[in-house]
């Protein structure tokens, strides 16, 4: 990438894009009434998604920018199973047909904080509550530093497909700046042990522009991990937001890396796991050639969501636990981020729905054309706006961003498409963010697009 492009586009403060529109614009306007409405309506014959959000996590990495608890007790989080199972039962109601599951995923917080017979109970309150099949696609989010033997067997025992393992920077320097100390070993056992249960699939997670980070401590970690053959790795951009994590105070930002080493961080990761035989999905995500997310890249059918680039392509997502984002066809719905008040809610009976999105024609119009720049970075405006039943100038007109954008060479049109420049594809997210009708308002601080 050259310097003036990313000194020009690499510090603005831009969403991830893993919705659209973002968080930011949810409303309490949008309630439990208008969700059951919206449940009510969702197609029996159409497979589902379910998100379980489990927020509770032994220690605080100071890096997190997620909804979650610290204990070192067990029993908020057996309170907070009851509640969650309560919940599933409320919705699969809601619902008034039993709703066939393509793919569950189990997310933190660390879900595997649970005991293993808690893990299997909330996984049979699941199957009461929806059509689970052999089929279903069983992903979890997963802490390597306290994963036991009995719940890696836990896992293979539901059915698990796929295992997400945190890994961020195996420097010792870093993961002290982070509070994370996780070894080598720790990693290697757990990986290996989840293929021994059958876990098909196995991620790792790493960060960069961490406190401390070098491009040479990031060329090191990913060579670490990529000899240990996951089958794919979502590589993230430290996102440092003190005033809506306080705990990231605890990580001194002169020890930071301005754009330009972040960017070189990036590069160097990606590089060597190019190399090392995976291929790049999208903005931050690798994968072996055999991987499903390769095969999607390759046929154009990859999709975004909360959870980064995916093959889940399900219309519904039906989210489950406090601060649980869920979506239909129809919009956005968010539940109760204090675990106090979604508990609540619950044990009354309702919903625990706190605000939400109505999805307007137009929505759908830009958030398709978001989505295709950021898993494809290119998009058929003429032939999306066509099928949306806009006319093309509504996604150009009167954008003097594009315009810049088309000047510095980061993109180009050709019949209709907008392409983006490949040496530029780590300012994709401000090239996304031409499409957005909503970026100005509300004040929301978001990561740097590079």
């Amino acid at each position: 990438m050259r310097n003036d492009i990313l000194n020009r586009y690499g510090d603005a403060r831009l969403p991830r894009y893993t919705s659209y529109p973002t968080a930011p614009q949810f409303s309490p306007a949008i309630a439990a009434g208008t969700y059951r409405d919206w449940l009510e309506t969702t197609a029996g014959h159409e497979p589902v998604s379910l998100y379980l959000h489990v927020p509770f996590c032994r220690s605080m990495c100071w890096y997190c920018g997620c909804h979650t608890t610290i204990t070192q007790k067990d029993q908020p989080i057996l309170d907070y199973l009851d509640v969650l199972k309560r919940e599933i039962t409320l919705v699969a109601a809601a619902a008034g047909k039993r709703l066939q599951v393509g793919a569950i995923h189990f997310g933190g917080g660390t879900p595997t904080i649970m005991k293993p017979e808690e893990f299997l109970d909330l996984a049979r309150a699941l199957g009461r509550g929806f059509d689970i099949s052999e089929q279903t696609d069983v992903a979890v989010e997963i802490d390597p530093r306290t994963l036991a033997p009995a719940m890696i067997e836990t896992l293979g025992e539901v059915g698990a497909t796929r295992a997400s393992l945190g890994v961020q920077s195996f420097d010792p320097k870093v993961q002290k700046a982070i509070n994370r100390v996780q070894t080598v070993e720790q990693t290697v056992n757990a990986a290996s042990g989840l293929r021994r249960a059958g876990v098909q699939s196995i991620n790792f997670d790493l960060i960069y522009g961490l406190p401390h980070q070098t491009v040479d401590s990031a060329i090191e970690t990913a060579v670490t991990a990529s000899a240990m053959r996951p089958d794919r790795f979502a590589v993230f951009g430290y996102a440092h937001v003190p005033s809506f994590k306080k705990h990231q105070r605890l990580i001194d930002e002169a020890t930071l890396g301005d754009a330009a080493e972040r960017n070189a961080q990036a590069e160097a990761i990606a590089e060597t796991l190019v190399s090392a035989g995976y291929h790049r999905i999208g903005l931050d995500h690798f994968a072996l050639p055999h991987d499903s997310l390769s095969l999607a890249a390759e046929s154009g059918s990859l999709h975004r969501n909360f959870q980064g680039y995916t093959t889940d392509g399900f219309k519904t997502l039906i989210g489950l636990g406090a601060s649980a984002i869920g979506r239909t066809d129809a919009g956005y719905v968010q539940n109760e981020v204090a675990i106090g008040r979604y508990a609540q809610r619950i044990a009354s009976g309702e919903l625990a729905t706190a605000k939400g999105y109505r999805m307007t024609a137009e929505d759908h119009l830009r958030a398709t054309v978001i989505e295709r720049l950021m898993c494809d970075f290119r998009a058929d405006l003429d032939g999306i706006a066509k099928a949306h039943g806009f006319p093309p100038e509504t996604l150009t007109k009167a954008e003097p961003m594009l315009e810049r954008l088309k000047a510095d060479d980061v993109v180009r049109f050709a019949d209709g498409h907008l392409i983006v420049n490949p040496d530029h594809r780590f300012v994709i997210r401000a090239v996304a963010a031409c499409f957005d009708a909503y970026l100005d308002r509300g004040g929301r601080q978001h990561s740097r697009a590079a």
